[in-house]
């Protein structure tokens, strides 16, 4: 019925965390929440090249190199998963020129290539989403409790924050029965 259709019309959201923020980062989480509401989180093992390590990057995302060499999933494992839950899918990225060089390296370096697209999650917002995104990714983050700066976990409050901030009817109704403003 009409309280199931939105959940089609949300976009998939990939999220991923890297070992930086600058040149010589790379990817060490990935995650994504589909339009169906599947998601998907994957540590990365770092290759034997990717020696780039930022303290800070630690300290906001909480995965030490100690936890991606133990838990850490292989490159290829990583890309071949990506593809088959995404293969011919757009998804869409909050930080795509970060995200999307990052999905690239992992592709490269797994020798596969990506079957599916990645676009600029503002293209698909309205003015109004943009000018009321902050204040309504707050209420998000603090509606759904997820840690920050994970990559499934991002991808999920990307996902929400984009319904919720759309001003639908159904959001509008649904904020008064949460006793959201």
């Amino acid at each position: 019925m009409a309280q199931n259709q939105p959940k089609a019309s949300l976009p998939a959201i990939i999220d991923v965390e890297a070992s930086g923020f600058g040149r010589g980062s790379y990817p060490i989480e990935v995650g994504f929440i589909r339009a169906d509401g599947f998601s998907y989180c994957s540590l990365i093992k770092p290759q034997p090249t990717w020696t780039d390590w930022d303290e800070s990057a630690q300290q906001a995302h909480g995965v030490s190199r100690q936890t991606l060499a133990a838990r850490g999933k292989d490159v290829r494992d990583v890309a071949r998963d990506l593809n088959a839950q995404l293969a011919g899918q757009t998804i869409y990225s909050d930080a795509w020129g970060q995200d999307f060089a990052w999905l690239s390296l992992l592709f490269a370096e797994a020798g596969v290539p990506m079957e599916f697209k990645v676009e600029p999650l503002s293209m698909l917002m309205s003015e109004t989403q943009k000018s009321v995104w902050g204040a309504t990714r707050a209420r998000v983050e603090q509606m759904l409790g997820l840690p920050r700066h994970r990559a499934s976990g991002d991808a999920r409050i990307l996902q929400m924050t984009y319904h919720w901030s759309s001003g639908s009817e159904q959001c509008r109704s649904q904020h008064a029965a949460l006793g959201a403003a």
